[in-house]
């Protein structure tokens, strides 16, 4: 029993040494791959033995198997015997390499230690051996800067000599070349300017330059104003080498000497045109301009040559004249206000754009690129503007085709606009005032004009029939705006506009609103339907406008539409002129407005003047005696009467707005929207009592649709299809209509099957609706209670039935309704054969 116990705790030990940690195990595992359950950390004996022996019958085979596994041992054993005897004599051999690793590194260290030491003999040896070579590097490399700089320094001394002798004797041709020399060699100086001798040196060439400044300027002097002046400086060439020696000294010497000489040059001019002198005043303001041409012209022939011509002496003579001449200008032109009428105000302005135009073609204005004063916009007039091409917009070959234009890259604008003209501005209030009255002159003649001649009509060689007074106001304000521009691009511009602006409201009133012809307020009277029928027929019965005054209309139409599209350029065309702090300031929206209320006028007279002309047709479908219609036949006298006044009207209308069509379009729109309404309630107004006359509604209101569907093209020889917004419409109101039919077609028994068909068949109707179709059925009072009250309990369901289809009388079987009778929904199909077979 002991035994048995130590048996066990030693199984426990051999077990607890061969259990390793997981990290261990997997560290094992990836150094010695093995694939034999034996290896494995989990290994255990009875299900390997089963493995082995699965059956009774494998125990045959005992014997077999447990050599195999002695053979394994013993190997096992075998191995880990030479391992064991192998790793005796390890630590022996570890130290053994150890102390050979140590000798060797000893051996290498002291080799390294060798070579150092012969590196720095070698680098010593090189030290003594380059010294010389370098000390006389150096000594060459100093040697060279020496004469470099004597030879400087002689140059200089030379050239300081040299330039003071030849400035005495004022050869300033050799001065030219040897200054500009002698400054170059003075910059190789610049550090050692401590030097005394070399400080001194400097000092003498800027006092050498500050001599010939002053000779050069007394030479010039005593050249044109000494005692000889009157024939002429005989010393030119020696004044021409002057020049380029004033080239290369201080700035500030030419700028004396050419202001100098301007003024000596514009002296005349300042007396001839002094304040005081009956030449300065406005109306002479030619001579001006003639003076300052001949001085220029005498100039260039005299002393053009002497100056070099990149100082642009003529541009600079120029140039100050322009300046003397604003000012005296506007020192005489404020003395002298009240002598100051508009007609010597755009002359002086008129001669003085074309003299800035003129030297702009002459002069470049690089003189003028620093504190040069702002110049105004300058705009060419256009003398050949005709009506009633818009002054504002770009002409195009095709004149209903909208050109996308790219913005425009704005001309570069001359430094002479604005030079002299600028003392103009001030006084532009005279021009604005006197423009207003003109405006206003034009404004009391185009309204006598359209009253005495009217209005023009279309041609068959013209595409519009706008009124030529509208290009005329705008061509007159282009010229006022151009000439204005011209002097000021601020303020006076801005008043400008607000003055015109206040003569286009004038005349959209006065011109355009107070032209509209007015409708009668007369009704035709007649005793019967037979009677008012006829009636229709005749043109002289009917109350609406004659086509001159349709054609009035129209021609008012296009018009208020070219000023509010030329309005909106016209803005356009202002904030690019105007200065970028007044843009905010320039704003016709009002004045567009204005016009488009025009044009919404004009659409609305054509509309009811067209309305009123169909109204006696209307009355006419009421009065008809439809219990007495036996038979479906052609369409009815009031169809015919409506379709020969729409045939009518609408090719005059559509004539006359050619150059509109988006406007006739609406017209067509409007008129539609308009009246299908109308004929509807006039329908709910006839009391069909019968299938066939129902029939006969029917029929007319299909005709009546198939015209209104052709309306925009009614009587045109050009086949153009109606635009889908206004077919829209009038399918959408007329087969309402034919709806509103069809639901008194159908038969009132049963009632549910009634109030279904009429929920299918006029889903966006109400029970007013309802009621007054039952009124066109003829149903009895007390009938109606009953259907209305099955009506409104049918309501809620009303919006699954309007998704089933309008083109039958009867519902789907799946509903509860009952269907109506085969007779009646042949009688159907055969006026719609009828219908089709007509058209």
């Amino acid at each position: 029993m002991a035994f048995v116990e130590d048996e066990d705790f030693v199984d426990d030990q051999l077990q607890s040494l061969l259990s390793f940690p997981a990290e261990v195990q997997e560290a094992i595992e990836q150094v010695l791959p093995s694939n034999d359950p034996l290896d494995r950390p989990d290994f255990n004996p009875v299900d390997y033995i089963n493995t082995l022996f699965p059956t009774e019958q494998s125990l045959s085979n005992i014997d077999e198997v447990v050599g195999k596994i002695r053979h394994k041992i013993w190997r096992l054993d075998d191995e880990i015997r030479n391992v064991v005897r192998g790793q005796t004599n390890v630590g022996e051999e570890g130290r053994q390499a150890l102390e050979e690793a140590q000798r060797a590194i000893q051996d290498l260290f002291s080799k390294i230690k060798d070579i150092k030491d012969k590196a720095d003999k070698s680098e010593q040896m090189v030290k003594e051996i380059t010294r010389d070579i370098k000390q006389l590097d150096h000594a060459k490399r100093h040697l060279t800067a020496s004469i470099t700089t004597l030879n400087h320094l002689h140059m200089l001394v030379g050239g300081v000599d040299s330039l003071t002798s030849l400035t005495h004797v004022r050869q300033y041709g050799q001065v030219a070349n040897l200054l500009q020399g002698v400054l170059n060699v003075l910059d190789h100086f610049e550090k050692y300017m401590e030097i005394p001798q070399i400080k001194q040196l400097a000092d003498r060439v800027k006092q050498i330059q500050s001599e010939l400044g002053n000779q050069i300027i007394s030479d010039f002097e005593e050249a044109f104003q000494g005692s000889g002046a009157k024939y002429g400086p005989g010393n030119q060439k020696q004044l021409r080498d002057a020049c380029f020696v004033v080239n290369i000294l201080d700035p500030k010497v030419k700028r004396d000497l050419l202001n100098w000489f301007v003024k000596l040059q514009l002296s005349e001019y300042v007396v001839l045109f002094a304040e005081d002198q009956d030449e300065a005043w406005l109306d002479k303001i030619d001579r001006r301009y003639a003076w300052i041409k001949r001085a220029l012209v005498d100039f260039e022939e005299k002393f053009g040559h002497l100056f070099p011509p990149d100082w642009e002496v003529s541009e600079r003579i120029c140039v100050e004249f322009c300046h003397i001449t604003r000012k005296e200008l506007s020192k005489v032109m404020q003395r002298r206000r009240v002598e100051i009428d508009v007609k010597l105000l755009l002359f002086a302005i008129q001669r003085t754009s074309n003299f800035e135009a003129l030297i702009a073609k002459r002069f470049t204005g690089i003189t003028m690129q620093k504190n040069q004063p702002k110049p105004a916009q300058s705009v060419s007039i256009n003398s050949t503007q005709s009506a009633p091409t818009n002054p504002f917009e770009e002409p195009s070959t095709n004149p209903f085709e909208q050109v996308e234009k790219s913005p425009e890259v704005k001309e570069s604008v001359s430094p002479f606009a604005g030079i002299v003209s600028q003392c103009f501005e001030a006084h532009l209030n005279i021009y604005i005032e006197n423009q207003d009255r003109n405006l206003a002159e034009l404004i009391n003649r185009f309204q006598s004009d359209i009253q005495a001649h009217g209005t023009p009509r279309m041609d068959g060689e013209e595409n519009s029939n706008v009124l030529p007074s509208c290009a005329d106001l705008f061509v007159f304000y282009k010229k006022c705006m151009v000439q204005c521009s011209q002097l000021s691009t601020g303020q006076p511009l801005i008043d400008l506009t607000k003055t015109f602006q206040k003569y286009l409201k004038e005349y959209a009133h006065r011109v355009l609103l107070a032209n509209l012809p007015k409708i009668s307020k007369e009704s035709v009277n007649i005793s019967s339907a037979s009677g008012l029928i006829q009636s229709i027929l005749k043109e002289g019965d009917v109350t609406k406008f004659t086509e001159e005054e349709q054609c009035r209309i129209c021609s008012l139409l296009c018009t208020a539409e070219y000023c509010m599209d030329t309005t909106q350029q016209l803005e356009e065309k202002l904030r690019e002129k105007v200065d970028a702090e007044f843009k905010a300031s320039v704003a016709l929206n009002a004045e567009q407005d204005m016009f488009h209320t025009v044009i919404s006028n004009c659409i609305q007279l054509l509309v009811q003047d067209l309305e009123t002309a169909c109204e006696p047709a209307l009355t006419a479908m009421t009065k008809m005696p439809w219990s007495n219609i036996e038979a479906v036949g052609d369409q009815s006298g009031y169809v015919t009467a409506i379709t020969s006044h729409l045939k009518q009207n609408i090719p005059v209308i559509r004539d006359n707005l050619a150059s509109s069509r988006k406007y006739f379009t609406q017209f067509c729109v409007k008129f539609a929207n308009s009246f299908i309404p109308k004929f509807i309630a006039t329908l709910y107004k006839c009391r069909p009592s019968t299938t066939v006359a129902a029939e006969q509604l029917l029929l007319d209101t299909h005709s009546l649709k198939t015209v209104l569907l052709e309306l925009p093209g009614l009587g045109s020889q050009v086949l153009r299809k109606a635009p889908a917004s206004f077919t829209k419409i009038v399918v959408k109101g007329m087969t309402k209509a034919e709806m509103i039919l069809k639901v008194v077609m159908s038969p009132q028994n049963p009632p549910q099957g009634f109030v279904d068909n009429f929920i299918r068949l006029l889903a966006d109707s109400d029970i007013n609706d309802f009621q007054r179709v039952l009124e066109m059925k003829g149903v009895r009072r007390g009938d109606q209670s009953s259907l209305v009250e099955m009506y409104r309990a049918r309501v809620p369901v009303s919006s699954i039935l309007a998704n089933t289809s309008p083109g039958g009388l009867t519902s789907s079987s799946t509903s509860h309704q009952t269907s109506a009778p085969e007779p009646e929904s042949s009688r159907i199909k055969k006026l719609e054969k009828l219908i089709k077979k007509r058209l």
